[in-house]
């Protein structure tokens, strides 16, 4: 038994951390379109939404709060301020829990997102799909 679980624990140090699937990604995005939607800069409609969230077209790899015509909430906007960039790790733990992320990042107590919405499963997924869509 004892070889059995050494190779087992050994193949799990190298999985990735996290599981990701953008085409399972793209059927989570269902679940923000009610508030976003991902328009490329040349206008075409990658998936249509709402526009109460900013456009989620390049969000991975684009600065914290970085549309620049959006009215982000002053914790979203305070947790850019320093040239933080969204990242897959980022992203994940924010759509997790918008308010916990932001109050760890901020490093204020009562910071709150205006994102209500939080996902609780297939996040990454979710965060590869979006990566995907603007490369």
């Amino acid at each position: 038994m004892k070889p059995l679980f050494l190779a087992l624990a050994a193949l799990s140090l190298g999985a990735p951390a996290f599981a990701q699937d953008a085409a399972v990604g793209m059927g989570e995005f269902k679940k923000c379109k009610a508030c976003h939607a991902i328009v490329a800069p040349d206008g075409t409609e990658v998936q249509k939404g709402g526009r109460t969230g900013p456009n989620l077209y390049g969000v991975v790899g684009r600065p914290v709060a970085g549309v620049a015509d959006f009215d982000y909430g002053d914790a979203l906007r305070s947790a850019g301020a320093d040239g933080a960039v969204w990242d897959e790790a980022s992203l994940v733990a924010y759509i997790t829990d918008p308010t916990v992320w932001l109050r760890e990042k901020t490093g204020d107590a009562g910071a709150k997102s205006k994102m209500s919405f939080r996902l609780r499963a297939k996040q990454a997924d979710l965060v590869a799909y979006l990566g995907s869509v603007a490369n």
